[in-house]
């Protein structure tokens, strides 16, 4: 069995990491997994309970900070307020000490110190004992052992100017991150509260999960969509925006389908279920959005790893310092001062914080606008994209035909009654062209017997003592229906897909970001080539097969330049989707096996996403290595100032700090980065084909 608890009270990705490890080494508890920018730990275990006690007591002794939170305790908002009382009666203690240092006593200059550096950091000091006992060595050392070495050398004021720096940059920096998750999880919590269901000819208030597929529930203004279903009564506005990114509102009526996460704005809805809640639509969207984090970016790992020997590398490092400078300079006490500069400046906070949290930014901006990517790795593969292949039906096109032309061979019938005739014949068909024949006709219908149905041609059926005959004989071209009477060809109806809107705007802005687009489809020679040029695309093969798809994405793969994404929506499309390097899909006519298949699934089917998806990756990618190479810098730079004696120790506490929670501010653009903020938007004319 599976449980996820709140967690609080870690301050960076490695004490995570660190209590991870220590979770997995218990008996009871496998998969032990912490989300440190979600501040969530999920686990499995045969006896949930005992677990749970377990994990909270590990996790006591290893971080004394973190609390587990489960459903039957309160969150302890009293943490901050602690910390900020002993930091303020902490600073006061040792500024008294700094000014009447002459003054007092021996024992009380000595009691009053230790008990203000207690005070400004007894939690690090704290984790820095508990975690050594287990072979584990952090930043939290680090602190410890400069605190330690100032105060030894006689630099009292600077040994409290550590560690009253270091605590105010780990009370900021558990703000800034408290604050990015606070933000991520308002824009990713679709989740409803209640649905509101009839039963019994009564209104009853239950959880989403507990209603059923068929029953009828009711939405009121105001209140979000809980199960998606089809409207039975009333009309109304919809907020779709936490679904889409589209800030227009729909209007919806009898009839119309909705998806569950959208909000009523005006008017109340009955509503006919059609999914169970586990697979409707926010469902989806949060089982998406809950894992997408676990599949961290390369560049993510990387640092993960390299961090947990980081530490232990510069504590080598300082003590190789101390040894050169102490042989070279022959003076014992700058050597250890130097050596204890670089232990604080080289703390890896801004590099472990700032990396998962820009991912976790970029995730959270692109959900916004309705692209869920599955995670952070299938997102920096985003930003390498320079060809994307695309499928043609019902993804370039709506899927849906439309009558375009009706032609009439006999002076006995209009093209009015040739539509009506072939109507008679289609009513019961759920055939896409027969349903697109019949929504064209406008007479009334009348009920037709003895309709025989002959599997891939037509229908056959008798009417006013005639025989009819609507389908396909001949081999044309083009989509069209024939309509025969006592094997007379009366009369043909040509239909014709439609391009989506937002196709050729996708299509020109890939162009122009330097992408080139190909158009891999199973229609005709002709047609693929009509979309292909309309959209302007820069390659198309038609006439393929699945198994031909796959081999022409085989083949763009053979250049190892091309980073290739795959865009469908078919079930014949998973094996082309699941090659790509990223398979993108369609979230609401997309086939089940082809949102499984695929990395990035576009909630509302709008192809004009793909850009903005490409955009928000590129610009994450920027705001990680412009994190990664400010924190390399600035850090290596007041290191080299710290050997020279140039800059002080509070300096490189100061920059640590400094650099951190700058790294920390950059990650939160990527949540609000808004490419098209200042585009004017174009209306487009859909094309036939």
């Amino acid at each position: 069995m599976k449980k996820v608890v709140k967690i609080e009270g870690l301050d960076c990705p490695n004490c995570a990491k660190t209590l991870e490890i220590e979770l997995n080494k218990l008996e009871d508890v496998k998969n032990a997994e912490i989300n440190f920018v979600k501040g969530k730990l999920s686990f499995e275990s045969d006896e949930i309970e005992k677990a749970e006690n377990e994990i909270i007591a590990l996790t006591k002794r290893v971080e004394p900070n973190a609390k587990i939170i489960t459903k039957t305790q309160k969150n302890n908002k009293l943490s901050l307020l602690i910390d900020l009382l002993t930091l303020f009666f902490g600073t006061i203690l040792g500024v008294l000490v700094l000014v009447f240092e002459n003054r007092l006593p021996l024992w009380a200059f000595w009691l009053m110190f230790v008990a203000s550096a207690l005070l400004l950091g007894y939690k690090t000091y704290l984790k820095a004992v508990l975690l050594i006992f287990k072979g584990i060595i952090n930043e939290n050392l680090l602190i410890t052992i400069s605190v330690i070495g100032a105060t030894a050398l006689g630099e009292y004021m600077e040994g409290l100017m550590v560690i009253f720096l270091y605590t105010i940059g780990k009370i900021l920096e558990k703000l800034a991150v408290d604050k990015s998750r606070k933000s991520i999880e308002k824009l990713t919590n679709l989740q409803p509260e209640y649905a509101v269901v009839v039963r019994e000819e009564k209104e009853i208030r239950v959880t989403p999960s507990e209603v059923d597929v068929g029953e009828i529930i009711i939405v009121k203004p105001g209140e979000r969509v809980p199960i998606d279903g089809v409207i039975l009564e009333g009309n109304a506005t919809l907020d779709m925006q936490s679904l889409t990114g589209e800030s227009v509102p729909v209007s919806v009526q009898i009839n119309d389908n909705i998806l569950s996460g959208a909000i009523v704005l005006d008017g109340v809805l009955k509503v006919k279920t059609t999914e169970e809640y586990k697979n409707s639509t926010v469902s989806k969207i949060m089982n998406l959005i809950e894992n997408a984090q676990d599949k961290k970016s390369k560049t993510e790992t990387f640092i993960s790893k390299i961090t947990r020997w980081y530490t232990l590398g510069i504590i080598v490092l300082a003590f190789l310092t101390l040894g050169i400078g102490w042989a070279i300079t022959k003076e014992f006490s700058s050597s250890i001062y130097r050596a204890l500069k670089l232990l604080v400046v080289s703390c890896p906070c801004a590099f472990a914080i700032s990396v998962p949290l820009s991912y976790f930014s970029g995730l959270g901006n692109a959900s916004k606008n309705g692209i869920l990517i599955k995670g952070s790795n299938y997102l920096d593969a985003l930003g390498k994209i320079n060809l994307v292949a695309f499928d043609k039906t019902g993804t370039l096109t709506t899927g849906e035909f439309q009558v375009e032309k009706v032609e009439s061979l006999s002076e006995k019938y209009t093209e009015e009654d040739i539509i009506y005739l072939a109507s008679l014949g289609e009513q019961y068909s759920l055939h896409p062209l027969a349903k697109s024949i019949v929504k064209t006709n406008k007479r009334e219908l009348e009920q037709i017997k003895n309709v025989k149905e002959i599997a891939g041609k037509g229908v056959n059926f008798k009417y006013n003592k005639s025989e009819f005959f609507v389908g396909r004989k001949t081999k044309e071209e083009n989509v069209s229906v024939e309509v025969f009477e006592n094997d007379k060809l009366i009369g043909k109806i040509y239909l014709s897909d439609t391009i989506k809107d937002s196709s050729k705007e996708a299509c020109t802005e890939l162009k122009n970001m330097g992408i080139k687009t190909v158009l891999l489809s199973g229609d005709s020679q002709d047609k693929v080539a009509l979309v292909s040029k309309e959209l302007g695309m820069d390659d198309f093969r038609a006439q393929l097969l699945p198994e031909d798809k796959y081999n022409m994405l085989e083949q763009y793969k053979q250049n190892k330049e091309n980073k290739i994404a795959y865009v469908g929506d078919g079930i014949n499309d998973a094996p082309s989707l699941t090659l790509a390097d990223v398979g993108i899909s369609m979230g609401i006519n997309g086939s089940p096996a082809s949102i499984e298949a695929s990395d990035v699934v576009l909630g509302d089917d709008n192809i004009k996403k793909i850009p903005l998806a490409i955009k928000i990756s590129r610009f994450t990618r920027k705001i990680v290595w412009s994190n990664i190479i400010l924190s390399a810098v600035v850090k290596l730079a007041i290191l080299v100032l710290s050997l020279v004696d140039i800059t002080g120790m509070m300096i490189a506490v100061f920059a640590d700090v400094g650099v951190t929670l700058l790294a920390i501010l950059n990650s939160l653009r990527a949540l609000y980065y808004n490419p098209n903020k200042k585009r004017l938007k174009t209306k487009e004319v859909k094309t036939k084909i």
